[in-house]
């Protein structure tokens, strides 16, 4: 044992004489754990604020988890971007349409969904529709040969320069490839020569894709001129690429954008729902849909109004894991902010865009994705996504264990595990499993309408909620009315 300062020994005596023996060691309690509360006090991360729409409650604390992008943006969320991951079976579809429901409370939302799920024989989100008395927009190249739903990638509300882009990501992603320089050129002279064209008609009528294909078979001596090559040249050019477009005019997608854009589509609807679940999702034609649609809502339905706009795509591994058409959405993301838009990604995991041909982009737009919600995934998935997203170590090693309907939130930062939780009314139009779990009569009822489903019951709580703050989510959930200005 070391020798003792002296100047510290005096100390300690003098300290003694007038104080007495000091004593370091305490002497154990026995007590209460009520007592005991009262010493220790429980602590809890600070959450997200009591404005915006009510999730569920935190698991640790007990407390309420309140989310809004746009009541967050600009003080705890650098981007009001959403990107929600997890295996199916867990929960994603039952919190994507919770929140939707909710946000619609509020007056100043409009909502977006491209539907990639099929489910008796509709989009899952058509009960969610029909409850808001909104008729989705079904994109199907069986029902459109009847003359539904279309939409024109030449559509006037698109500018020129977004026509041109999106042709050529169609093309692209058709392709599996780049356009070379020579079939871009091809594609260009056409696109200028059809919209020129149908501007000095008498008619003023809309360019569609077929005058593309056409002018492309059969280009102008001038395009030929302009580059002082042959115009057998040009022809051979611009032939993949009528070849692809014409899949769309007389192939096996022709009848949803080979014509004008159908009038009477509501963009004013708090919900618009494309219903793509009639496309093989596999196949090359639901990136090339997904390409469409974004940019026709691009130029059609974001607007500087002061409308906050949630555009929510289902499968949305289909724009990140291609380069084109992860390009045309990561434009639309970076003006997102200044348009008062939330891009609402939705994937099963996370490999499938990073390890994919648009890494590069999927990285950029993961980025801008500030929030992030994760439902449980097996443990070498769970390591890869926390890898990736920067996760803490505690929340990578709780995501495998994770329960149906219990998430882990990262809100720029801000790490939470989430119970979502669903109410009485929410329930029956949330579940995608119906089919096994739910009863005959309950079917019956279910095909009246989500009301009979809840009339018909015949038990206060034919679901079982045994949990008593689940019980008062309906009350939560419109309890900020009077504040926020909930219709």
């Amino acid at each position: 044992m070391p020798a003792r300062d002296p100047l510290s020994l005096i100390t300690e005596a003098f300290t003694s004489l007038l104080f007495g023996r000091t004593e370091t060691t305490r002497l154990p309690v026995r007590t209460s754990t009520g007592q005991a509360q009262a010493v220790y006090l429980p602590t809890a991360a600070p959450g997200l604020g009591d404005s915006g729409v009510i999730i569920g409650r935190e698991v640790y604390s007990g407390k309420g988890y309140i989310y809004d992008p746009f009541q967050l943006y600009g003080q705890q969320l650098p981007a009001p971007h959403w990107l929600v991951l997890g295996e199916s079976g867990n929960g994603k579809s039952a919190l994507e349409k919770t929140y939707v429901l909710r946000q619609l409370r509020f007056r100043d939302r409009q909502v977006v969904v491209l539907d990639a799920q099929g489910e008796d024989g509709v989009g899952e989100w058509n009960l969610v529709a029909q409850q808001l008395g909104i008729t989705p927009i079904r994109l199907d190249p069986m029902a459109a040969l009847d003359g539904t739903v279309r939409l024109n990638p030449l559509d006037p509300a698109i500018t020129t320069t977004g026509q041109l882009a999106l042709l050529r990501t169609i093309i692209e992603v058709a392709l599996g490839r780049g356009l070379d320089e020579r079939s871009g050129f091809a594609l260009k002279v056409a696109h200028a020569y059809v919209n020129k064209a149908a501007a000095e008609s008498p008619q003023r009528r809309q360019p569609i894709l077929t005058d593309i294909v056409e002018r492309l078979r059969h280009p102008l001596p001038e395009s030929a001129d302009a580059m002082n090559v042959a115009l057998e040249d040009v022809r051979a050019w611009g032939l993949d690429v009528a070849l692809v477009l014409d899949r769309l005019v007389d192939g096996d997608l022709r009848g949803m954008f080979d014509g004008p854009t159908t009038v009477g589509i509501d963009l004013d609807a708090p919900l618009i729902v494309f219903d793509l679940s009639h496309i093989d999702r596999n196949s090359i034609a639901m990136p090339i849909l997904m390409a469409i649609v974004g940019v026709w809502l691009e130029h059609t339905w974001i607007r500087p109004d002061r409308k906050k706009r949630i555009f929510l795509v289902e499968e949305a591994w289909h724009i990140i894991n291609s380069p084109s058409v992860a390009q045309l959405f990561q434009r639309l993301l970076k003006f997102g902010r200044r348009l008062g838009l939330s891009f609402v990604a939705v994937v099963h995991h996370l490999s499938d865009v990073v390890d994919g041909a648009a890494a590069k982009e999927a990285a950029a737009i993961l980025k801008m994705a500030s929030t992030r919600t994760i439902y449980a995934q097996k443990s070498d998935e769970a390591r890869a996504t926390g890898q990736v997203l920067g996760l803490p170590r505690w929340a990578v090693e709780i995501i495998p264990t994770l329960t149906p309907g219990m998430a882990v939130w990262d809100v720029n930062g801000n790490v939470q595990v989430v119970k979502h939780l669903v109410t009485e009314s929410e329930r029956p139009l949330v579940f995608t499993d119906r089919a096994m779990t739910e009863s005959s009569a309950q079917r019956d009822a279910l095909a009246q309408g989500p009301a009979a489903l809840e009339a018909g019951s015949g038990d206060e709580n034919p679901l079982g909620l045994a949990d008593p703050f689940e019980a008062e989510t309906e009350e939560r959930v419109i309890s900020f009315e009077k504040r926020q200005g909930v219709g």
